[in-house]
């Protein structure tokens, strides 16, 4: 297998920070960084692969509905980005991603950062809780210490790369948000996590149900994935494609 991947004449981390993403390539993205550690081995993913997950309705904030033209487009410019890069030589091309060498951000920061952009603002409890097919982080305050090192990456580094939001009213923590995607709205952050709250449960049930969804999305999408790597490897259409 031939890999067109960066070399030695990899990227500064600041040639990254000169624009931000787009909501389609944040989501190509955050995709590619998801399968990548939750279904090794259907990694590299091919470019029917990448569509379904940048499209999946588990696990993901916002859902989207990507056409394979704009999924296309927005590889093309991840790679001249170097964030991403194919690899041929077999029958079909795939693609992986290159966030933590192009970035220069260590392996858990990458993880927060992949799940920020799949699924939006979330507090640390979530992001721990949510990260654990991905990686098993110790405890909270250890989700919190990487997140305050991304705040506070200095501009040498390429500038900061979350946000902590202001406490919505009502809420008792405060919610982290990716910056890979520009500045962050605070207003419509706000108004986002009042709409998906106000249903009278306890922090602790709370805390138990967003555990049990969790397991089962991505039990459900790793079923999916299991499914697609099948139909791939016999050479049958994609179930829906018939």
């Amino acid at each position: 297998m031939t890999l067109t991947s960066p070399t030695a004449s990899a990227p500064r981390v600041h040639d990254f920070q000169q624009r931000p993403l787009t909501p389609a390539e944040a989501r190509v993205l955050g995709t590619l960084m998801e399968k990548a550690r939750t279904v090794p081995d259907s990694y590299p993913l091919t470019l029917n692969s990448l569509v379904t997950g940048c499209n999946q309705k588990s696990s993901r904030e916002p859902v989207m509905q990507l056409p394979d033209a704009l999924v296309v487009e927005a590889i093309e410019s991840l790679r001249q980005l170097h964030l991403v890069f194919e690899s041929s030589g077999g029958r079909v091309t795939r693609y992986e991603h290159n966030f933590l060498r192009a970035v220069g951000v260590p392996d858990q920061s990458g993880v927060l950062l992949g799940l920020l952009m799949l699924r939006g603002p979330q507090t640390a409890g979530e992001l721990r809780l949510n990260t654990e097919r991905w990686y098993k982080f110790l405890d909270i305050a250890s989700v919190d210490a990487f997140l305050e090192e991304l705040q506070d990456r200095s501009p040498e580094k390429g500038g900061p790369l979350v946000v902590k939001l202001p406490r919505a009213p009502g809420a008792r923590e405060q919610r982290w948000a990716h910056l890979l995607c520009g500045p962050v709205d605070f207003a419509a952050a706000a108004a986002q996590v009042g709409s998906a709250g106000g249903s009278g449960a306890t922090e602790d049930e709370v805390i138990r149900l967003t555990r049990r969804i969790a397991t089962l999305e991505d039990t459900v999408a790793q079923l999916q994935d299991q499914m697609r790597n099948l139909h791939e490897q016999l050479g049958l259409s994609q179930p829906g494609q018939d």
